[in-house]
């Protein structure tokens, strides 16, 4: 991985799409954006992109980033996904999918579309509606079996 520095990450859209979901595009804002958004889709958890923002020279505690992640999830940019016990991973892949969990090396991984099927949900109670549905499929290395 090519290594930038501060200033260098922003990539021209960013301040766009900030604006375009009514935030405003501060400095920290812009350089964690084109982080998650540059690439192709991702799952971080929070304590991995600060580690990757301090490595390219961004200035950034680790509570902006958690708070940043969280408006972008609250503005419709990311999904949250709850994995495993205290670690939550933010999706940049906002649309209904499904994961793979990698119980090993802690990665995520979508599962292919149209691979899952949730039937019989049951009927939400009076005034909530379903917002989406998580399926996390967690894989560990296959057992070998002994003869």
């Amino acid at each position: 991985m090519t290594q930038t520095r501060g200033a260098d990450i922003e990539r021209p859209d960013t301040r766009d799409l900030l604006q375009g979901v009514g935030l405003r595009p501060t400095r920290q804002r812009v350089a964690l954006a084109s982080m998650l958004f540059g690439e192709q889709d991702r799952h971080i958890a929070a304590e991995d992109l600060h580690r990757q923002a301090v490595d390219n020279g961004i200035p950034v505690s680790l509570a902006t980033v958690y708070n940043t992640l969280h408006q972008f999830t609250e503005a419709g940019l990311l999904r949250i996904l709850a994995v495993e016990g205290q670690r939550t991973y933010f999706d940049t892949n906002s649309s209904d999918h499904h994961h793979f969990f990698f119980e090993d090396t802690a990665e995520v991984m979508d599962v292919p579309d149209g691979a899952v099927t949730v039937d019989n949900l049951p009927a939400p109670p009076e005034g909530m509606e379903i917002a989406n549905v998580d399926v996390v499929i967690r894989l560990r290395p296959a057992r070998k079996t002994r003869r």
